[in-house]
């Protein structure tokens, strides 16, 4: 049976992929849309946390309190930009702040899903000289994200951990469009100044 607004509007499953009728309907007491939300959402939120804390089992513990902090916040969304965005920054901005507080963090490749390459299962058991190098590479990935200013390494996270485009991170942060992309490419210099001209643009 579909979940239905309870102010007597359509059944939530016609409204599906209509984020600011799930919030209202969420608001107005239906849990199941919270649930269609969840649901949604998931695979894209653990996604964007597994990439920077390197680990899935911590990625889900930091999805699920993002969810959580979402469930209570959102009262504040308004509409700027899809949900799921506004979502992922929640998640992003957690599981940076975890990362924050671990001496050893294994932070994947930003412009690839490193566990899921050939390079990346290849590794597992494969050379330890190799396995090494990568992950001293990760390190001092890890290291130069860490220590960006707050408002280029959000940027950075949100495009190439979050996987946002820049108009989806300029509608959930509220920043022009243009203020990304100069933030996403002063970032990314800082990036490279640090780890050397090999790391991807």
């Amino acid at each position: 049976m579909s979940a239905h607004d309870p102010a007597g509007g359509p059944p939530i499953d016609a409204v599906r992929g209509d984020d600011q009728a799930l919030v209202d309907a969420i608001l107005a007491g239906d849990r199941d849309a919270f649930r269609i939300i969840v649901e949604r959402e998931s695979r894209t939120v653990i996604g964007a946390c597994s990439r920077i804390l390197g680990s899935m089992v911590e990625a889900e513990d930091v999805a699920q309190e993002a969810f959580v902090i979402a469930y209570r916040a959102l009262g504040t969304y308004r509409g700027e930009g899809a949900l799921g965005g506004w979502l992922t920054r929640i998640a992003v901005r957690l599981a940076l702040r975890r990362s924050g507080q671990r001496r050893e963090v294994t932070w994947i490749d930003p412009h690839a899903d490193f566990a899921s390459t050939a390079a990346g299962r290849s590794l597992r058991g494969g050379d330890p000289a190799v396995l090494h190098a990568a992950e001293e590479r990760a390190g001092a990935v890890r290291s130069a994200v860490a220590g960006l200013p707050d408002s280029y390494r959000e940027i950075v996270a949100l495009r190439f951990f979050g996987d946002l485009s820049l108009n989806e991170i300029a509608a959930t942060t509220g920043r022009p469009l243009g203020t990304v992309k100069t933030q996403l490419h002063r970032g990314l210099a800082r990036l490279r100044d640090r780890l050397g001209p090999e790391f991807a643009s």
